[in-house]
């Protein structure tokens, strides 16, 4: 294992770096951070080379300077300057939540430098409605977000592994710190801008896209409907699970996700 830092856009992020092969970067929710899967990366390390990333102002990543301006897209914007750092022209990706968000849209605008996606309970893909859009500026605030600190991971975690218990202490451990309080807020308030909607363009990624969805998520279960009608092409595996699927059953995660990779890279391999 190695810890590497690459320069982008937001400032730096850092990045770790196990096993060989292919590359298949990590991409976190917010908040989070690139523990959150811990349960995977060793048996996925064994088959290719990963690198998990912590968003800039989250786990290794140095703090932002304004951090309550950061943007969803924001993040997304910056992953052409990830890969240059760390002088990969092409990656499969798996990105939860905002980190699906990310990755879906780097497909779209960059397709070049995606070879496959694994979206676990992805953002871009909520058909907003007057609630939707009141709760997300609700705990756009940072008042409620400081408030939900400790609390509102418990509902949408809905498994308790040991990596699922780690998140939830490191998420307990953030409060009464302003900086991740308005990193978490700003991220959320972005939601609702029209650029974060991917339905009227996901139709357009070319990638592989497997689609591991955790429909005990009370955020995005339900989207992932929403997910499967917009990438047509994309293979559909629902787990009994919540927010974030590879930590709270890792084995069935990695038992879909290893073979699509694997295939993905060596197209003369399917997957089962």
């Amino acid at each position: 294992m190695t810890e590497t830092i690459v320069t982008t856009a937001l400032g730096q992020v850092a990045v770790t770096v196990r096993g060989a092969g292919a590359a298949v970067v990590l991409l976190h929710a917010n908040p989070g951070d690139s523990r959150d899967f811990d349960a995977i990366v060793p048996v996925a390390a064994e088959h290719f080379t990963t690198y998990a990333v912590d968003w800039p102002g989250y786990g290794r990543s140095p703090a932002l300077r304004d951090p309550a301006a950061v943007t969803a897209m924001a993040y997304a914007d910056i992953l052409p300057d990830i890969l240059s750092g760390l002088g990969l022209a092409r990656a499969a990706f798996v990105g939860n939540s905002v980190g699906g968000y990310a990755a879906a849209r780097l497909a779209i605008t960059h397709p070049a430098s995606v070879t496959a996606l694994v979206l676990a309970n992805s953002g871009g893909f909520t058909r907003q409605n007057i609630v939707t859009r009141a709760v997300t500026r609700l705990k756009g605030t940072e008042r409620v977000t400081g408030a939900l600190i400790g609390r509102l991971p418990r509902l949408y975690l809905r498994e308790r592994t040991p990596v699922v218990r780690e998140m939830l202490a490191r998420d307990t451990r953030r409060r009464g710190d302003p900086a991740a309080i308005a990193l978490e807020a700003a991220i959320w308030r972005s939601f609702n801008s029209p650029a974060h909607d991917l339905r009227g363009q996901a139709a357009q990624i070319t990638a592989p896209v497997l689609l591991i969805w955790g429909t005990r998520d009370p955020l995005l279960g339900n989207d992932g409907r929403q997910a499967r009608r917009c990438i047509p092409r994309a293979t559909w595996h629902p787990l009994q699970t919540g927010h974030a699927p590879f930590a709270e059953a890792p084995d069935d995660f990695l038992a879909a996700a290893l073979p699509f990779l694997e295939s993905a890279h060596n197209p003369a391999i399917q997957p089962p």
